[in-house]
């Protein structure tokens, strides 16, 4: 890649008496137009519609400020109102043959996508699958001979390294920004998955899901993320590193899905106080802070205070460490671990099992009744998603599913959008999939009680499926 060298004078420099250090000879500046003018072709704007159903009472119009408005807004019959909203996204070509890479945020819940080259061809594009423990989407497009990226090697990528964003910023295609690595392996709050490349290139809303490359022009990652306080970009952003999203791709392409391993332990940061009262002279590897009765931890000794050092061999330096590790390795897998216990190692055989997508951290958003006749949710007219965890907090729930939309059934038992799912049948709830089973187990005809926190009360609501579900 060609580079500009800014010559200083050196003669002035020592005509002023100073010397001339080795690094100030020539000062070095990028130049990205090459790599631009090569791999930019490969760059792709995404275009979602997503069609959004609400359940609104209505003022007559005219009667806004009427004193029998807030009456109308009470009591007035519930309509479902349907209207069409647009996200922004951006993408890369993967293969010649339409594969395209994107954030899983970008197409999340869309019911169509467009693809826009940049000869600015259009593609409706099909979702192969996506990850949202990742946030990686894979698209399909029906078209050959398309421009493709080169990937790199997250591995050789260092910090303070050059690298150059294109995306779509706010919609404006094709756009260029610069900046450098600032740090790799970074954790984010709830994301337990990735270990992303901090950089200061500028990216803003639109940017989601485009390429971030390094000074070779390959593909080093995916850009996802911004630190914001004001919803622009601040110069702090994060991409998803290129080895992990294709790994994740490869899977989707071949099973629509993404395989991962778990041990049943919960973990938690390793301080240099707890270190030593373990006997160790550093914080690293992954404190096992609880284990999951009967679950592969478990049956393989491991217990509560355990460090885990190292699986297969390959070193844990954080507590974070371990579950990005497990979720590479295909479940039913035997891993070696090396245990820190009693001030002295020990070895541990775990065999894995899947990892569920039950985290409402990461796992799939949103739960809709529009997409399979088998779906429990069709009988019920409901959508919803999982509660943030800082909201589930917030209201003293360790687990809830927050109504987007309210439909047929739903709307008759009186849920109204913003609810709060927090029990079913008479039990808390503690996943998606336990809501799914207990409307799949009603028989026809009869109702199942659902417990629902709104505006900070709790009440009960009988919801009756139109039909048997399974």
């Amino acid at each position: 890649m060609p580079f500009k060298k800014l010559a200083l004078c050196s003669a002035l420099l020592f005509a002023l008496g100073g010397a001339v250090p080795a690094f100030a000879a020539a000062v070095v500046l990028p130049d990205f137009t090459q790599l631009v003018e090569e791999q930019g072709k490969a760059v792709v704007n995404i275009r979602t519609v997503q069609t959004v159903r609400q359940v609104v009472r209505e003022v007559p119009e005219g009667m806004q400020n009427d004193p029998f408005a807030e009456f109308f807004r009470r009591f007035a019959p519930p309509q479902l109102k349907e209207y069409r909203t647009g996200g922004l996204g951006s993408g890369f070509v993967l293969s010649q043959d339409g594969y395209v890479l994107t954030n899983a945020h970008v197409v999340a819940e869309a019911d169509e996508m467009i693809v826009t080259l940049k000869d600015k061809r259009e593609f409706k594009a099909k979702l192969v699958g996506s990850d949202a423990r990742t946030d990686v989407a894979l698209l399909k497009i029906n078209a050959a001979n398309l421009p493709v990226v080169k990937l790199g090697d997250t591995e050789k990528l260092k910090v303070g390294e050059w690298v150059l964003a294109i995306g779509s910023p706010f919609g404006f295609d094709s756009t260029v920004t610069s900046g450098i690595v600032s740090a790799k392996g970074r954790q984010l709050p709830d994301e337990s998955y990735v270990p992303f490349i901090q950089t200061d290139a500028a990216i803003n809303p639109g940017n989601s899901g485009g390429p971030l490359f390094n000074m070779a022009g390959e593909v080093v990652g995916i850009n996802s993320q911004i630190y914001s306080r004001s919803g622009g970009f601040m110069g702090i952003s994060f991409a998803i590193p290129i080895d992990v999203a294709v790994d994740v791709a490869n899977q989707l392409k071949k099973d629509g899905k993404v395989s991962r391993s778990r041990i049943g332990v919960s973990i938690q940061e390793f301080s240099r106080e707890l270190a030593a009262s373990f006997g160790l002279k550093e914080p690293q590897g992954a404190l096992i802070a609880s284990v999951e009765k009967g679950g592969p931890a478990d049956l393989a000794g491991m217990r509560a205070g355990d460090v885990v050092q190292k699986v297969n061999g390959q070193n844990i330096v954080a507590s974070s460490d371990l579950p990005r590790l497990m979720a590479s390795i295909k479940p039913g897998s035997k891993v070696d671990m090396q245990v820190w216990r009693n001030r002295a190692v020990v070895r541990v055989n775990v065999v894995t099992t899947a990892l569920q997508d039950e985290d409402p951290r990461t796992a799939e958003r949103a739960y809709h009744g529009n997409q399979a006749d088998t779906n429990p949710m069709n009988a019920t007219g409901l959508s919803v998603q999982v509660l943030p965890p800082q909201l589930a907090q917030r209201l003293g729930i360790k687990f809830g599913l927050q109504v987007r939309q309210v439909a047929g059934p739903a709307e008759k038992a009186g849920i109204m959008v913003g609810d709060v799912i927090v029990g079913v049948a008479g039990n808390d709830l503690v996943s998606a999939k336990q809501l799914q089973d207990a409307l799949a187990a009603t028989p026809k005809g009869q109702s199942v009680a659902m417990r629902l926190l709104r505006q900070d009360e709790s009440i009960f609501v009988a919801l009756v499926p139109e039909k048997k579900v399974r």
